[in-house]
């Protein structure tokens, strides 16, 4: 225990950002889970605690759209909405390496990964009215579930690229416009979709981040 603490400072850790699409899975425009049409990017932080799992933090954003003209089931078509919002994405969670990513051997590594943990998200709270208009009526935030898959490799002593899908289940059915909250009967009647289903959003992207820190001690954890 005193070693782990003499060492508590030698961690490595890795800051770098993430590029990639977005897209919304609700109840307009395409129904698609992975179909990124619009750019997402943010910056990522993570503490590699031991080799086989790291403490991640990021922030991400993203300007998120969904057309109906875009579905396949044929209701969606002919009913024509089509909604616009934007996601402003802070997670924090554990990563977790399907097998040992030593950073420190001096050979090249690589690996899959899953990554979990929470995320709170701002977006615009809005509705769809009777003539298909989008309105935006005041922002709001709500949690999401993160679970994202991906795969890394080290590109360089200090350079690792990774490739990841990441869907987050969001605690709110209107990211889509699809479920507007806002006490007014009128508003209330605008509600439409499945109001069992709370709304998904994906990001799939890539990862470059460069390490830095003394090696690691790596204790047990």
């Amino acid at each position: 225990m005193l070693f782990c603490l003499q060492r508590g400072t030698s961690q490595t850790f890795e800051l770098g950002g993430f590029i990639g699409g977005a897209n919304v899975i609700g109840d307009v425009g395409n129904t698609s889970y992975i179909n990124p049409n619009t750019l997402a990017f943010g910056g990522i932080f993570k503490w590699n605690r031991s080799e086989r799992h790291s403490f991640r933090f990021s922030a991400i954003l993203a300007k998120v759209e969904g057309n109906d003209a875009d579905s396949k089931e044929t209701r969606r078509q002919q009913r024509g909405y089509s909604f616009q919002n934007n996601i402003k994405e802070f997670s924090a969670g554990l990563e977790y390496t399907f097998w040992e990513f030593n950073l420190n051997s001096g050979a090249p590594v690589a690996a899959p990964y899953l990554y979990t943990g929470i995320t709170y998200f701002l977006n615009q709270a809005s509705l769809i009215d009777t003539q298909g208009d989008t309105t935006q009526y005041n922002q709001t935030g709500a949690f999401a579930i993160p679970m994202v898959l991906g795969y890394k490799a080290t590109l360089s002593t200090k350079l690792i690229g990774a490739f990841e899908i990441g869907a987050r289940y969001a605690f709110t059915d209107n990211i889509d416009a699809s479920n507007p909250s806002q006490g007014d009967d009128q508003q209330q009647d605008l509600k439409f979709g499945n109001q069992n289903n709370n709304d998904w959003y994906v990001f799939t992207g890539i990862t470059f981040s460069f390490t830095f820190g003394r090696e690691p001690c790596y204790c047990n954890f």
